[in-house]
């Protein structure tokens, strides 16, 4: 699947992800997956949100994002270089001679175990999408029995910035500062 990543800077404030959420709701936009967490700036906080590329135009997405007050700064790292990151958790059936097996395939994916009981493992991957569908796929046959993962995370190789589309592009006065769109 060709997917279209999007890092939106917002303010940290309740509400603003339901907005956000609301908004995709609204224009019938769907989320392949959103992460929300701290940034390195005090009360702004950092949305990576993965997007089917082939269902909407990113510059829409872009355009609605900026109607919302909250958020301050919108990128397409797309077609940019990026790190991105996803985290899963799976826990697979397996008895002692079982164990053996999955340590071993877990060494190839360079993932640990973090948790052994009786009767299962819990494993811990953390890397690209392929990587963590990989090791899953492998570990199906074994039987999973539940699977969590946090979704995409993305980040700029180098010194790198997205791709900036004007807001307002969409045919709306908007006004360049901030600051003012708040009062």
């Amino acid at each position: 699947m060709n997917q279209n990543l999007l890092i939106a800077k917002v303010e940290n404030k309740p509400g603003v992800l339901n907005r956000v959420a609301s908004l995709f709701r609204r224009r019938n936009f769907n989320i392949e997956s959103l992460n929300v967490g701290h940034s390195e700036t005090p009360d702004v906080s950092r949305m990576t949100i993965a997007m089917d590329a082939s269902q909407v135009d990113v510059k829409l997405v872009e355009a609605n994002l900026y109607k919302l007050v909250n958020v301050i700064d919108v990128q397409d790292v797309s077609n940019h270089p990026n790190i991105t990151r996803d985290l899963a958790l799976i826990k697979v059936t397996a008895n002692a001679e079982q164990r053996a097996e999955i340590a071993n395939l877990v060494q190839l994916f360079r993932a640990k175990v973090v948790d052994v009981a009786a009767g299962s493992v819990i494993v811990e991957v953390t890397g690209t999408l392929d990587k963590v569908e990989a090791l899953i796929n492998l570990l199906r046959p074994m039987g999973v029995k539940e699977i969590v993962r946090t979704g995409q995370i993305a980040m700029l190789r180098g010194d790198g910035i997205g791709t900036r589309h004007t807001p307002g592009a969409n045919g709306n006065k908007q006004s360049n500062n901030k600051e003012e769109e708040r009062k």
